[in-house]
Parts: C-alpha cells; structure tokens; sequence
C-alpha cells in the first residue's frame, strides 16, 4: 500500500507543478498579447493626436476663407448689406463653424486612454466607454464640418476609433 500512497503524491505534485507551468505560460502570453494590444492601440491614439493637430491648425485658416467667401457673395449680389448684420452673420457661421471643444475633448479623451493602458487590472469596459466618447467627438467634428478637409479628417478618426475599439473588445 505504502508504493501506491507514494506514487499518488509523486502523481499530484507532478499535476501540480504542471499546473503551474501552464498557468505561468498564460499568464506570460496574456502580457505579451496585452503589450501588442497597447502599443497597436497607442500607434492609432499618436494618430488621432496629428489629426487633431492638423484641424486644429487649419482652423483660423478655414474661418477666413468663410469669412472671404461670404463677403464675395454679398458683393455678386450686388446688394448693400449693414456692416454690423454682416459681422454678425460672420460670427455666427465662424461659431458654427467653431470645433474647439470638440478637438479639446480629443485630445482628453486620446489622455485618458493612454493612462488607462498604463494602469494595471481590468481596463476593457473604461476602454470601450472612452472609445464611445471619442467617436461622439468625431461625429461632432464631422457635423460641424464646413469644409470637406475637415469631414476627411472626421472620417479618418472614426476609422482609427473602430479599429482601436475592435482591438479593446479582446481586453477583460
């Protein structure tokens, strides 16, 4: 009885270290699979963060064009306009035209991603709630697009979100 009783516990230790092993082997490929995750994810953030870069600097440019364009159209006309209603016509079309907050918000949002994927524990649902906000903010930008440069950049961005946000659906 004794041979038996010795080859059990020489049986379940060998299990247990078996165990083990696989254990650690998931564990290390989890974090391999993780860190590809995350560098894949933030190459799309650093891409966001130049598209964001570029409208926000083609802004005051596109506002003037706007601005020259509605004025050349009041003069085709041929029609006397006030000069204080034409300002304010301008200005609301430059508010409308106004994304500020939206490319703000991006850029919060891209921050708040990259933090999260230098936290340790479960990021996914955070990750995929983010991913909804900055496709809120593409859509906005896209919305109030006056300008296709601008709708091309939206576009861009939803692109790179739904790729990140196929990405996050793999994250606990």
């Amino acid at each position: 009885m004794q041979s038996s009783s010795v080859e059990v516990s020489i049986v379940n230790k060998e299990c247990l270290n078996l165990f083990d092993e696989a254990l650690d082997q998931l564990l290390t490929g989890r974090a391999r699979e993780g860190a590809e995750l995350a560098r894949m994810i933030d190459q799309r953030l650093n891409a966001i963060i130049n598209i964001v870069a570029q409208v926000r600097e083609m802004m005051p440019s596109i506002i003037e064009k706007q601005h020259e364009s509605l004025i050349h159209k009041v003069a085709q006309l041929g029609v006397e306009v006030e000069p204080d209603r034409l300002a304010q016509e301008i200005a609301l079309l430059a508010n409308k035209a106004d994304v500020a907050e939206e490319l703000d918000r991006l850029d919060a949002h891209v921050t708040e991603v990259k933090r999260q994927l230098e936290t340790s524990g479960p990021i996914g649902r955070r990750l995929d709630f983010l991913m909804q906000e900055l496709t809120r903010e593409a859509n906005a930008l896209g919305s109030k697009s006056i300008v296709t440069s601008t709708t091309q950049s939206a576009v861009e961005l939803k692109v790179l979100i739904e790729q990140m946000r196929e990405q996050i659906q793999n994250i606990e």
